[in-house]
């Protein structure tokens, strides 16, 4: 069970509830306002660690792909000359490209970077469609088809993590390795009291955030943001579960990685990590899978984004290596 709440706040609060009913809605509002608070927090940490400056080049290409009926924004960073897969970057949830630059510009080094904006997200208008982790999954195939771009290694944090699962399920030989952070495959997976907060989030728990602000400052249609939420909403609140056997079937050596106070419960990110065949190898367990799992200490989903000191090298590592197939 997660704790939501401490201290004497929450009970001065209560105090002036009447019944039970009202003390629980009061709680679920306030849980839902403090998420939007603490999303656009981190949003505003983002956004100024991806402002221009002597740390951040420009983008070496920006473009937009023609991808079924979404013109996708696009961005290329890092060595436009350099030999092997590039990196495919996937944001989260109500991010955009911008907000990507911390990890973007630490996988650059010497690398091929693409980072997107999904449907309805950032310069990437909305279509009659809803979100889904498959459709978005296809949306990125298709993108690499677009591009020319015959594999790739792949990483997403939080929603984009789950994208990158179902792109390894969905189109297998696009993928050549994955980071998936901060993702999950099952509704279980994610602590039941976050889920009650997603089904009440609505586009006012976000007013006057970063999030919001970032959305409204480069979207086609800045007053898309309600819609873009009402969907994400509804992806969030209606999580289906994946089967096992395909979790199981990926092929793509994959960096399991996620906060040991993540929403993403830490036994679930080992569970994935299992069913994709990771431990040491039988008979002497001396050896250790080709698939890795990180769990990042004091760190929580949002927190994931801010850890770049840790995730930056474990992902170049990770992507350095090679199945000897490869």
């Amino acid at each position: 069970m997660v704790r939501a709440f401490k201290g004497g706040d929450l009970s001065s609060r209560l105090s002036r509830i009447g019944s039970p009913e009202d003390s629980w809605r009061a709680d679920l509002a306030w849980a839902r306002h403090g998420l939007a608070l603490l999303l656009g927090a981190v949003a505003a940490l983002l956004l100024v660690l991806a402002e221009p400056g002597p740390l951040h080049a420009a983008p070496v290409e920006t473009g937009y792909a023609r991808v079924g009926d979404l013109d996708m924004y696009y961005e290329v960073h890092g060595d436009m000359e350099a030999k092997g897969e590039p990196v495919i970057v996937l944001h989260g949830a109500y991010m955009t490209t911008g907000m990507m630059r911390p990890l973007v510009d630490g996988l650059a080094t010497g690398r091929k970077v693409f980072v997107v904006d999904f449907q309805g997200h950032g310069r990437t208008a909305d279509i009659d469609r809803p979100i889904t982790y498959q459709a978005l999954a296809d949306d990125i195939a298709a993108f690499m088809k677009t591009m020319g771009l015959k594999r790739a290694d792949i990483v997403g944090y939080s929603m984009g993590g789950g994208v990158a699962y179902q792109l390894a399920i969905r189109h297998p030989d696009r993928v050549r390795r994955m980071t998936a952070a901060a993702a999950s495959f099952r509704k279980d997976g994610l602590y039941p009291e976050l889920l009650e907060i997603f089904e009440t989030m609505t586009a006012q728990s976000f007013a006057g955030t970063p999030w919001e602000k970032a959305y409204k400052e480069v979207a086609p249609d800045p007053d898309g943001f309600e819609a873009l939420v009402e969907k994400l909403v509804e992806l969030d609140s209606t999580i289906e579960d994946w089967p096992e056997a395909d979790m199981a079937a990926i092929a793509a050596p994959t960096l399991v990685l996620s906060g040991d106070a993540d929403i993403v419960r830490p036994e679930h990110s080992v569970r994935i990590y299992r069913l994709l065949g990771g431990g040491p190898i039988a008979p002497h367990f001396m050896a250790a899978s080709v698939d890795e799992l990180a769990i990042l200490p004091g760190t929580t989903h949002l927190g994931v984004m801010e850890r770049m000191d840790l995730v930056v090298p474990m992902v170049n590592a990770f992507f350095s290596k090679s199945k000897p197939s490869q």
